[in-house]
């Protein structure tokens, strides 16, 4: 059985929040997302597609990302093939699910940034 989430992001609105929120960085994403993201020519599109790729892998596994979702413990790592790693809470409850692999694809255009993920169950 395999469940599939997807998540869609205007880059523009990451770009403000990334302005205004000083904190929105260090809150919602690893220090080794923050430090690639701002290696890149244009920062607040590769924030919004990881941003996009942690909302997509919070609903394939059902936890969704409500207000006790801990933006951290999912991390988006590589390049060109973004890969997952769970951490804490959302890693105990994909344990309890039996959720296997998850595969991430990210996109972007000029304006918004899409994801999808797609977790295998066992």
């Amino acid at each position: 059985m395999t469940s599939v989430g997807v998540d869609l992001i205007e880059i523009e609105r990451v770009r403000r929040a990334l302005t205004r929120y000083p904190r929105f960085r260090e809150r919602c994403f690893t220090e080794a997302e923050r430090e690639y993201c701002d290696s890149r020519p244009n920062p607040a599109e590769s924030y919004a597609g990881r941003f996009a790729g942690k909302e997509a892998v919070g609903k394939a596994l059902g936890f969704g990302v409500a207000r006790a979702f801990a933006w951290r413990e999912v991390e988006i790592a590589g390049r060109p093939k973004p890969s997952v790693l769970l951490s804490g809470r959302i890693a105990e409850w994909a344990e309890r699910l039996g959720a296997g692999s998850i595969d991430l694809s990210m996109t972007h255009s000029r304006e918004l940034a899409n994801a999808v993920a797609i977790v295998d169950r066992r």
